[in-house]
């Protein structure tokens, strides 16, 4: 039976240990405790932020601020003037050509503008992979829309949607989380934040889903946890014959717990990894290439202001291919590692991708609050394709 606590400020209600009673005997009581007293800003709800948002809630953190980070912009000012150039349209000539000239431009800006902005709302593409998101909200921000059904899956968490951009908020703005997860933002957002989070102790964690492949990173600075090992008891002699009598031999009906302490790395460290070395490229070998390819692909994200588009498929491919060149070659290392069919594979988010991806860094991110288990240092990268994940540790060192 689990341990209950009334009326202290670490306490937990007959309510929570039952709601939480499976996984309180799986990390602990105070492994939940230290969950139930943190809070979490995730930033970007497309599908991998719909599952680690799941994950975190069904956790039970004590709050959790959803921002989807790219603004709304109204689209009320297109449908007057489509109307007007449809009917100056049906006129044929005339006075009305300047006018059809003059609205069609105005309505091509418009609809320009709009699309830079619209990632912040729901697109269809997203009613595939999102599932927090109900039927008949295209158009809504995504926060917002998947706001009732976040806060369904546990009324115990305090769910916030936030429909503001993460650009704009001050440094003060963050101090009020213990971690912080980033999704769908661009290199220099990331770089930045992960700054703040690393001069405040805020746990930082981004991740994304591109196509078969994600990726997570990690930074927790100074991170102390414990880890459950299994007892070590060694063999009397006058128990068993033969040679193995003085070797240590393992009890599994008893554990105790070890505590160990790791240090991560900044983000900007991690993708500025110097491949000139020649101990960096021994270790190039055993690297996965998708730690490339994830390069190429923030690349692209900061150039175009989006992500590559299954309906610009040939033009994104050419300037997906052209970029590999550049960054493999920026950063003096064979472009063999990229293959020219990894275009193929890195379009539009997969769900069963987000879901592996977000299983892997919602874990991370309990793991990281509870202090408890070995966390992955840094990277978690996932190929879709080969149906396998991998761990790397890229830094300075």
């Amino acid at each position: 039976m689990v341990e209950k606590e009334e009326g202290g400020p670490g306490g937990i209600s007959e309510e929570e240990a039952a709601q939480y009673d499976r996984q309180i005997r799986l990390w602990g009581l105070e492994a939940q405790k230290r969950l139930r007293a943190s809070r979490v800003l995730l930033v970007g709800m497309k599908g991998l932020g719909a599952e680690v948002a799941k994950n975190l809630i069904l956790a039970g953190v004590k709050g959790l601020t959803m921002l989807d980070h790219q603004q709304q912009v109204s689209i009320r000012g297109l449908e007057p003037c489509a109307l007007q150039l449809a009917l100056l349209s049906q006129e044929m000539g005339g006075p009305g050509m300047t006018e059809i000239h003059r609205c069609r431009t105005a309505y091509e800006t418009l609809l320009c503008v709009w699309k830079r902005h619209r990632q912040g709302c729901v697109s269809q593409e997203d009613t595939r992979a999102q599932f927090l998101i109900p039927v008949g909200s295209l158009g809504r921000n995504r926060a917002e829309a998947s706001l009732e059904r976040a806060q369904n899956l546990n009324p115990m968490v305090d769910v916030k949607a936030d429909p503001e951009s993460v650009e704009n908020k001050p440094e003060e703005f963050f101090t009020q989380f213990d971690a912080v997860c980033l999704t769908c933002c661009s290199r220099d957002v990331m770089v930045k934040i992960d700054q703040i989070c690393h001069k405040n102790s805020i746990k930082f964690f981004t991740g994304d889903v591109f196509g078969y492949h994600g990726y997570m990173f990690a930074n927790l600075g100074e991170h102390e946890f414990v880890e459950e090992k299994t007892k070590v008891t060694k063999v009397s002699p006058g128990v068993e014959d033969g040679p193995d009598t003085k070797k240590a031999k393992l009890d599994s009906s008893e554990t105790t717990m070890v505590k160990k302490r790791v240090v991560f790395c900044q983000l900007k460290e991690a993708l500025a990894v110097d491949w000139s070395s020649e101990k960096a490229k021994a270790a190039l070998k055993r690297t996965t290439p998708d730690y490339f390819l994830l390069q190429v692909l923030l690349k692209f994200r900061t150039d175009k202001g989006r992500d590559p588009l299954p309906q610009s498929y040939a033009e994104d491919s050419k300037l997906l291919l052209q970029i590999r060149s550049d960054v493999l070659d920026s950063l003096g290392v064979s472009m063999d590692l990229l293959p020219d069919d990894f275009i193929s594979y890195c379009f539009s988010e997969m769900a069963p991708v987000c879901a592996v991806v977000g299983g892997v860094l919602g874990q991370e991110v309990v793991k990281a609050l509870s202090q408890r288990d070995p966390p992955h240092n840094n990277f978690f990268f996932f190929d879709g394709i080969k149906g396998n994940g991998i761990v790397e540790c890229l830094g300075p060192k």
